[in-house]
């Protein structure tokens, strides 16, 4: 089991953001994790949220091993083409520790506030698709061409290529059997999604046959959970849970009592699980 924290860029400072990665990266978390939003998602009144792509590059800055992502980015907030170039950035500033990740996003209200265009489902996984197929395209560096549903390409080119090759792990959020889990079986390195070993069950068994039914070896594709710490007895059981279900891969959100629960979690837990 591998493990990143969630470091909650929302109504702390850049400085305490900064302090939080860095501990993370001492403790031996794999990755860092942030979110893709523009304002505060929980907690009452104004607070400081830092844009999330701009964020890992200034984080892969600041720190050494640690690997940076965001769960996940919406592809209603940059076109394709200017994401997959945000993408080889990051790669590059971070010398290959990019997990690049891909959502439909959902949340209408912040797109209405800032005024960004926030169209029905549909057209929203359309647009995904169409961002998962240019990002893999471009970052081949060759010219490239792509008929989309919402986006096109017309012999465009890329450059410079990906650190990581052929690109940065994909990761996919969501469980939705329709058009979620067939895009993880062709695009995914990984999947995430909220809930329990016990909830998502049927969704993992539907990956495997839509795997299959894209060549890919079912295998091939990390499973990735996340947990809460803010018990640690019951993040030792949970953890256990997901592993015997196939998980490799835990996202633990910040806790509210901060350090203290994040050290403990780390130095008792972390090693029961190590590969």
């Amino acid at each position: 089991m591998r493990f990143g924290l969630d470091v909650a860029q929302q109504r702390v400072t850049w400085d305490e953001l900064v302090r939080r990665v860095r501990l993370a990266e001492e403790l031996g978390f794999e990755g860092a994790w942030g979110f893709d939003h523009f304002k505060p998602m929980y907690g009452e009144g104004p607070g400081e949220t830092f844009e999330g792509m701009t964020t890992l590059a200034a984080l892969a800055g600041a720190t050494e091993r640690i690997r940076l992502g965001l769960l996940v980015t919406g592809m209603t907030y940059r076109h394709p083409s200017v994401f997959a170039a945000q993408a080889v950035t990051v790669d590059h500033a971070s010398h290959g520790r990019l997990d690049l990740s891909f959502g439909a996003a959902w949340f209408e209200e912040e797109h209405k506030e800032l005024g960004i265009p926030f169209p029905p489902l549909g057209e929203r996984f359309d647009l995904l698709e169409d961002a998962l197929e240019i990002t893999t395209r471009l970052f081949s560096g060759e010219v490239v061409s792509y008929e989309g549903k919402v986006v096109s390409l017309s012999g465009a080119q890329m450059r410079p290529t990906p650190v990581q090759q052929p690109h940065p792990p994909i990761w996919i959020g969501g469980s939705g059997p329709r058009r979620t889990l067939p895009l993880v079986a062709r695009y995914a390195d990984v999947w995430h999604s909220f809930g329990t070993p016990d909830s998502l069950r049927e969704a993992s068994e539907r990956l495997d046959a839509l795997a299959v039914e894209a060549g890919r070896e079912p295998g091939g594709i990390l499973r990735a959970g996340s947990l809460s710490l803010e018990d640690t007895e019951a993040a030792r059981a949970h953890t256990a849970r997901w592993q015997s279900a196939g998980c490799s891969y835990l996202v633990c959100g910040w806790p509210g009592q901060g350090d203290g629960l994040v050290e403990r979690f780390a130095r008792e837990v972390m090693p029961e699980f190590a590969p």
